[in-house]
């Protein structure tokens, strides 16, 4: 096989669909649109979650309680029992480079697990669980 022998398989590739050229193409006259009506003009767009003048169901979900989500702070969070292997000095950054948490956000490190290694570790919260359990080990905790 030559790099000029190479092809796509068949059936693969389309044709890009030529609207409005006529009757021959099979989308002449309403190209597609169909007929009339706010749709088939042109400079139409719906916005976002408009259903047709339906109650949009946004609306339609009963909604309780208090949500403070444009205030709430997200962590990466992390269990002890993942800690093992890591050795030194373990930060944020450390974590994100090993692939245990996403680069650039807080992380709160959480008591599941068993931890053996004597480790220093720089997080922005624990758990008491995780602090009893990493100093059990000799490790320090430190927070951000």
């Amino acid at each position: 096989m030559k790099l000029h022998e190479l092809s796509p398989a068949e059936g693969s590739k389309h044709a890009r669909k030529r609207v409005g050229r006529g009757p021959g193409s099979g989308l002449g006259k309403t190209a597609g649109r169909g007929e009339k009506g706010q749709k088939s003009r042109t400079g139409y767009s719906s916005r976002p979650g408009f259903e047709g003048g339906q109650m949009p169901l946004d609306r339609r979900v009963p909604k309780r309680g208090f949500n403070n989500s444009i205030f709430r702070t997200e962590y990466a969070v992390i269990n002890v029992g993942d800690l093992t292997g890591l050795e030194g000095d373990v930060t944020p950054e450390v974590l994100a480079q090993k692939g245990l948490v996403r680069s650039g956000k807080l992380v709160k490190v959480l008591g599941e697990g068993e931890i053996s290694t004597a480790i220093r570790i720089r997080a922005n919260k624990f758990s008491k669980s995780a602090r009893a359990k990493i100093e059990a080990a000799g490790g320090t905790c430190e927070e951000l």
